[in-house]
């Protein structure tokens, strides 16, 4: 088939990569003039990892992954070890470690890996029309382009799945904001092969370990939705929200680079169970953006091209039944998921106080 993916985030070009190796003739235009990474890294997960593994790229994901051998919950206020555990025992029961990466360099490896000659940029995609043996797309530019299907990776801001669904989902705000980067590990901060996370007051800070030498770390704060974004005071903020947590938050606050620290408002939105229209077809965040609370973003996106591939591949009834297949196998499993980092959401960041608090409490007892 003639594939167009609209998208060139982490779960587009998975499907890319792997509907080529089924033989598939597969472009991606992505609507950006450059390819930008989107937060400073990517947790994946086992099963995000796995998906990979399938596509024959183990060595290389190894290489970029950071060495996270055990996870720690740390009193952000007392500095206190309120649980600390090997992983080992839970990579052992999947079969697969996991791999926190920088973000750009996963990019990178997977358009490398896709072909960047097939990657057109500066695409926006405005209108799409549905036709019996063909789906036809319109873009900014005035061009159009024909496929056998289109796959709609493009993201929480859906162009495609307003298609689908025949309405625009509004976001939903999360409640909290996220400031996020990379920096050079520093044991003082963290332990270099170890997910600390620094919890208080519905707060967050945390680190994972990636390649070269560096943490991925992030910030979450329950704020107002709109708030100024001014780079220039990302310190100060921060120094603001922390000003009472222990000294290592505080140094990791003072290294940090505000010009190469994001921030994001979290959203989500409420979960639905079409994922396809005719020739069109929803992958990742465009058929299920959620928080990320449990890092399972990205590695669901990757799960949906795999399974999106491999529905196309095996089943011979048609492009509707393999559609359908597709969306009857992945709707209720990322609802699932939606869901559950929902709710570590609201109890990580004490949507409910005594909740919360209960929370860090059963962390001192806490064995993984």
């Amino acid at each position: 088939m003639n594939i167009a993916i609209v998208g060139a985030g982490m779960g587009g070009l998975t499907a890319g990569i792997a509907l080529k190796k089924f033989g598939h003739q597969v472009t991606i235009y992505e609507q950006a003039a450059e390819i930008l990474p989107v937060g400073a890294a990517i947790s994946l997960w086992s099963n995000g990892v796995k998906c990979l593994n399938y596509l024959g790229l183990t060595d290389q994901i190894q290489a970029l992954g950071g060495d996270m051998q055990s996870l720690a919950y740390v009193d952000g206020l007392n500095q206190h070890t309120m649980t600390q555990f090997s992983l080992t025992p839970l990579y052992k029961e999947v079969g697969q470690r996991a791999y926190p990466v920088a973000r750009a360099d996963l990019q990178q490896l997977l358009m490398q890996q896709f072909g960047m000659e097939d990657i057109k940029l500066g695409m926006k995609m405005m209108a799409i029309e549905d036709h019996a043996n063909h789906v036809c797309l319109h873009f900014h530019d005035g061009s159009q382009v024909q496929a056998d299907l289109l796959i709609g990776a493009d993201g929480t801001h859906s162009i495609t799945r307003k298609f689908v669904l025949g309405y625009q989902v509004e976001r939903r705000y999360a409640g909290y904001v996220n400031w996020n980067g990379l920096i050079e590990i520093n044991e003082a901060i963290a332990p270099a092969q170890q997910w600390t996370t620094y919890v208080g007051e519905g707060k967050r800070v945390s680190l994972m370990p990636v390649a070269e030498n560096r943490f991925y770390f992030f910030f979450d704060v329950p704020i107002e939705v709109g708030l100024p974004n001014q780079r220039d005071q990302y310190k100060t903020e921060l120094k603001k929200h922390f000003q009472d947590w222990c000294a290592p938050v505080h140094q990791l606050i003072d290294c940090l680079d505000e010009q190469r620290t994001n921030r994001v408002e979290i959203h989500d939105i409420e979960p639905f169970m079409n994922f396809y229209k005719g020739r069109v077809v929803l992958l990742g965040d465009a058929a299920h953006s959620t928080t990320p609370d449990i890092g399972q973003g990205g590695c669901q996106a990757m799960e949906d091209a795999i399974y999106l591939a491999r529905a196309l591949q095996i089943n011979t009834f048609g492009l509707d039944d393999a559609l359908e297949r597709y969306q009857n196998k992945r709707n209720d499993r990322t609802k699932e998921m939606v869901l559950r980092a929902r709710k570590r959401c609201d109890v990580t960041h004490m949507k409910d106080q005594k909740v919360t608090e209960e929370w860090y409490q059963s962390l001192y007892t806490e064995q993984g």
